[in-house]
């Protein structure tokens, strides 16, 4: 029986225990907001006293009156400095108004000088500007007439970014004066011209980038030989090679390399003339034009530079390296041919993963642009700039120069002018007066800017960074003026002149 309980005590106990619980959390509610309670007086306590603290020490505060101290101590005082009101309109007040003066660029770069209008430092650098979204290409283009110092403010950019972990190349210098910076900085000037023992194969295996498998090289290798003599014989054809033409320099290529470990320009050139017995009989033929157009680079009036095996290296892991054409400068062909050569040297360096960011300078760039096979190769790296980590600058006297290059509406003068089109960075020295309307219409300059370039100095230069503008005054150092200097043979002083018939001098 004391298993067993009737359904109404059963109900009656459950009615009690339920009744206790309410009361119980209503109890603990009550005691919660009794203590939340107590913080919230404990915490208006101390806000006010801390206010009453604070009134208190202002009262205690001895203040000057708002007319300032009289007597002898009144200049001490702080007084309103009243003017009168001036009306204006937004034009004139944004130029009379110190505090809209332009901020430049940043702290982050490199040095390069003074900004005329603010007085402040200006810096720059297309690899800082790009990684901040300032502009989207890393490209410049410099112009500007001779002695305007558009020469020191390009050695200047590429040797302060070596400290930074840049490198430079320059690939073609027809006046040499990059060579003496380059070993000024550690690197290396590769002299080529008549006369001089230095031979440049084109047919060399070239830099090897890291992470390429032995078949990957070989195939690179193969395609980078064909691709510079097709475009060695186009240089020299000055016209586009036929698919049959193609086919002999494959060939013949193939043959000289599988039978030779270090194949030069001149076994090629044999082969396309005279071809194996077993070959095709047409192959002499079709290949006749292309076989005498290289025949001129081993055995004509270009021979010297690409009839042997290479004499000079191409190490990219130097701070610059420069191709000093200063011996060839009179014979377009040939720097036309050196250029090539050494734009296909550059090219398996940069496809180095590992190759690091590198400035690649052309110089005098109206007369490279002059040839189709280099104007290609360079637009090529015009818009692979960011994929391979570079910064190509152009450097000319005047942008009529360009009208040098293709004529009127060819495919050359299109792609010259796209070089430009795709270069945020625009820095323009002065300027002749009947060469502003070409160089403002060429670049996008607004009529105010245009005005600026006939009075700029020596060393200024306007700055036309996406749509910003600066006028900037390069900065140089003793060392760098000395190192950079290109007019000292105009500049130094002649001997004294004495007449071999009188031992003294003529006065």
């Amino acid at each position: 029986m004391g298993l067993h309980t009737s359904p109404k005590k059963l109900y009656s106990t459950v009615l009690v225990e339920d009744g206790t619980g309410r009361k119980n959390r209503k109890t603990r509610e009550r005691a919660a907001r009794q203590v939340i309670a107590r913080e919230n007086a404990e915490q208006r306590a101390a806000e006010k006293a801390k206010l009453a603290a604070e009134r208190a020490e202002a009262r205690s505060t001895n203040y000057l009156p708002r007319s300032g101290e009289p007597g002898p101590a009144g200049l001490r005082s702080y007084r309103g400095f009243r003017v009168p009101a001036h009306q204006d309109t937004s034009a004139a007040l944004q130029g009379a108004y110190p505090f809209l003066a332009e901020g430049g660029l940043g702290s982050q770069g490199v040095f390069v000088g003074q900004d005329m209008y603010s007085g402040g430092s200006f810096v720059y650098d297309p690899w800082v500007l790009y990684q901040r979204g300032i502009i989207t290409a890393p490209n410049l283009v410099l112009a500007g007439i001779v002695g305007s110092g558009k020469s020191s403010l390009a050695k200047s950019l590429y040797t302060r970014s070596i400290p930074f972990g840049r490198r430079v190349y320059v690939p073609g210098d027809p006046k040499g004066e990059h060579t003496a910076v380059a070993e000024a900085v550690g690197g290396k000037a590769i002299v080529l011209g008549h006369g001089l023992r230095n031979r440049l194969n084109p047919l060399d295996e070239g830099y090897r980038p890291g992470g390429l498998s032995d078949a990957e090289w070989a195939s690179t290798v193969a395609s980078r030989r064909r691709d510079l003599i097709g475009a060695l014989a186009e240089t020299v054809l000055e016209r586009s090679l036929s698919p049959l033409e193609h086919t002999v320099i494959d060939i013949a290529l193939q043959a000289v390399v599988a039978s030779n470990d270090v194949p030069i320009l001149p076994m090629v050139v044999d082969r396309i003339l005279t071809p194996d017995p077993t070959d095709d009989d047409r192959l002499a033929e079709d290949g006749r034009m292309v076989g005498h157009a290289l025949r001129r680079l081993v055995s004509g009036d270009l021979q010297g530079l690409f009839d042997g095996p290479s004499t000079v290296t191409f190490d990219p892991t130097l701070p610059m390296i420069t191709l000093d054409l200063s011996r060839v400068v009179e014979n377009s062909t040939l720097i036309s041919v050196l250029m090539t050569c050494s734009s296909a040297w550059m090219e398996s360096a940069l496809l180095d993963p590992n190759g690091g960011q590198r400035w690649v300078v052309y110089d005098e760039a109206w007369r490279l642009m002059s040839h189709p096979a280099l104007l290609k190769r360079m637009d090529a790296h015009w818009r692979l700039a960011r994929h391979y980590g570079i910064a190509n600058l152009l450097i000319f006297h005047k942008l009529t120069d360009l009208d040098n290059v293709g004529d009127h509406g060819s495919a050359m003068r299109s792609l010259a002018n796209s070089l430009l089109a795709n270069a945020e960075s625009r820095i323009i020295y002065r300027q002749e007066s009947d060469q502003i309307g070409t160089t403002g219409k060429t670049l996008g300059l607004t009529g105010t800017e245009q005005k600026l370039l006939p009075s700029l100095g020596t060393g200024q230069g306007l700055w036309r960074i996406k749509e910003s503008s600066y006028v900037v005054q390069h900065q140089l150092h003793p060392e760098e003026l000395r190192a950079f200097d290109t007019t000292q043979r105009m500049t130094q002083k002649p001997r004294e002149f004495r007449d071999p018939g009188r031992s003294g001098d003529l006065s």
